[in-house]
């Protein structure tokens, strides 16, 4: 489609172009995609949002409505055990083998999801640790250009988990509890297990693990999911970064597989921008693919965690397949069998849906530990008629403990050969499926109260307008948009749906149709704060779409700091919750089990200008910005969302 918004509303439309405006406006009952009447009926917290909202700007505070207050709950470098915290201006001037030890025990860097689980006598909160700024850390970084080994270990244990117990005050809020037995930190170089389909291949396969069974560490851990039996589904989403060397001088002898470079290149393995910013394989073979070059192939996955058991290892479950995950999330379906929806975060990837072959035991936690082991990987269609499929793309499970897979008859001969590889090389079988390319697919999640999933795509501005269709309507998308699938009967385990666009971002007072906003449809007024670039999203109680963006200030958006909005889904109303401070992105939105508090991730303050920000000022002559966790709730105590 050549012609976009503002040219069509004024030319005389194609049956094509009505359906891509349509689903633009997200007609829900030109073509039946709506909430059925019991479910708008049986919503008993139908209501409006009850705060006033704010809008973007460019303060360095934390912004919220009138009638709340927030407070850290835990920062990079507080200590998960009873010794000191990092000491920053030691580890800012001249990093030591000695704040190498320390990181190992203190809260890590970066903080992406934030996950709150309440089990009976204790709460707990799971954080990722995506990735590291180097910049921001180390004194005259760029000038050296090359990171110390000292500064290499540092990081490496500034990325993965943290896990810590939390408690709430007299005063409403929470504070973490050290020396927990249940703290723990997982790191770069943690001992992981390697499951599934894949466990094993000759593509998993490394001079340190001869059988692919296990790893060291999980990097580049961005947003997760929760599943029912109460474990965490962190997600492997741009571990290409950390890789260096050139594919050209692969170490014959090492070569297991002759797709490992093919394999390479289509997950951007190596990084030219970020291998040595990193410098991990300047000092470790394993980072180099010229050393090792499958040890790329053991990263990009989801990885299960128990956050009540510290002795159980980090799993990473190949049947969810391998691509630069953004999010987990997990819904029961009918017969019980669970269903994970999942986000390829670049530039035109894909959407996709696990379903297990087994059934959710509710009073079985043990029994479910290794319901990701066995089940069914699905690519998602869309059609421009407002319809899709979840296209399968293999299923894999035991049979006399060995696994049999089974790969859509419609792949080539290289994936009937080596079934494993549907699960290894799943971005090629998606290709070969003709799944929709997508402006980024991030966070996907169910939500309860509408019985639909909500999946964000966050921008992209390289689509070209011969490259729109229904489900990513606008070329050099630089606002993004969020897509409400509706499964078939309500069903998460159904493999046809229907869909519509939720959410348009942009700006209602902008000039160009093409960075408008539109809310199921309807231009939104003049007074609704503009937003860009969804990233992760969360649902309160009542069934609002909590939205956190990572990008508000860049390319020709907004040119604000990130925040959170809300969407109620029933009344179309987006307000904002919640301004960030300069250069930072708002990550993890989460919520208490009893919704009285709202926490989110405040990541990367400061990113790319040393001068930015020193956030969170806490006087004690800190000579770096630090990420941290909020915590934010209402002065009267009532329930968050209300």
């Amino acid at each position: 489609m050549e012609n976009y918004f503002g040219d069509i509303l004024e030319k005389a439309m194609s049956r094509r172009d009505i359906f891509k405006i349509c689903g633009i406006l997200g007609l829900s009952g030109l073509f039946n995609v709506g909430y059925s009447k019991d479910i708008q009926t049986s919503v008993k917290n139908y209501k409006n949002l009850s705060f006033r909202t704010i809008y973007p700007n460019t303060k360095d505070e934390i912004t919220i409505p009138e009638g709340y207050e927030w407070k850290i709950l835990i920062k990079w470098g507080d200590p998960l055990d009873n010794n000191d915290g990092i000491n920053y201006q030691n580890v800012f001037e001249k990093t030591s083998n000695h704040d190498v030890e320390r990181q190992k025990y203190c809260f890590g860097y970066n903080n992406d999801f934030v996950g709150f689980f309440n089990f009976k006598d204790k709460t707990l909160l799971v954080v990722n640790h995506e990735y590291t700024n180097p910049e921001l850390m180390f004194k005259d970084y760029f000038l050296r250009n090359q990171p110390t080994k000292e500064e290499v270990d540092f990081m490496i244990q500034a990325h993965g988990l943290s896990i810590v117990e939390i408690k709430k005050n007299k005063d409403g809020f929470f504070e973490y509890v050290k020396d927990s037995k249940f703290n723990r930190r997982i790191t770069a170089e943690t001992k992981a297990l390697i499951s599934g389909p894949a466990k094993g291949h000759k593509l998993l396969q490394t001079s340190y693990d001869p059988n692919g069974e296990f790893v060291y560490g999980t990097i580049a851990n961005c947003s997760a999911g929760k599943t029912p039996w109460g474990t965490v589904l962190s997600c492997e989403e741009n571990f290409h970064s950390y890789f260096g060397g050139d594919l050209e001088n692969i170490d014959p002898e090492k070569m297991t597989d002759y797709k490992v470079v093919e394999i390479h290149q289509r997950y951007g393995v190596p990084d030219i921008k970020y291998h040595d910013y990193y410098g991990f394989y300047k000092y470790y073979d394993r980072f180099s693919v010229e050393k090792e070059p499958n040890e790329a192939n053991r990263f990009g996955w989801v990885v299960e965690i128990d956050p009540l058991n510290p002795n159980r290892p980090p799993i990473k479950r190949t049947a969810l397949g391998r691509f630069k995950h953004e999010a987990a999330n997990t819904a029961i379906g009918k017969d019980g069998r669970v269903a994970v929806y999942m986000g390829d975060d670049e530039r035109y990837e894909y959407l996709y849906k696990f379903l297990t072959k087994n059934k959710f035991d509710p009073n079985n936690r043990e029994k479910n530990l290794n319901l990701l082991d066995e089940g069914t990987l699905y690519v998602a269609v869309f059609n421009d008629d407002f319809t899709g499929q979840w296209v399968e793309i293999a299923s894999a499970y035991l049979e006399n403990g060995k696994y049999i897979i089974k790969p859509n008859p419609k792949l080539p001969n290289i994936f009937q050969e080596d079934p494993a590889l549907c699960f290894i090389y799943t971005r090629k079988a998606a290709d070969l499926l003709n799944a929709t390319k997508m402006d980024r697919p991030e966070d996907v999640e169910y939500n309860h109260i509408t019985k639909s999933v909500f999946a964000v795509m966050t921008y992209n501005e390289k689509r070209k307008a011969s490259e729109t269709n229904a489900a990513n309507p606008r070329p050099e998308n630089t606002m993004g948009h969020i897509i409400e699938i509706i499964e078939e009967n309500h069903n998460p385990t159904s493999t046809k749906f229907n869909w519509r666009i939720a959410l348009m971002c942009g700006d209602p007072k902008a000039s160009s149709y093409n960075n408008k906003l539109f809310i199921y449809g309807q231009l939104a007024k003049s007074d609704v704060p503009p937003i860009s670039a969804p990233d992760n999203i969360a649902i309160d109680k009542a069934g609002n779409v909590w939205i956190a963006t990572d990008g508000n200030p860049g390319l020709d958006r907004l040119k604000s700091n990130d925040g959170v909005y809300v969407l109620n889904p029933f009344t179309k109303e987006l307000k904002m919750f919640l301004s960030g401070v300069p250069n930072c992105e708002i990550c993890g939105p989460e919520f208490s089990d009893d919704y009285k508090v709202f926490f989110c991730a405040i990541q990367h303050p400061g990113e790319g200008d040393l001068n930015a920000t020193k956030w969170p000022y806490l006087n004690d002559n800190c000579p770096i910005p630090r990420p941290a966790v909020i915590q934010v709730k209402r002065k009267d105590g009532l329930e968050i969302y209300l």
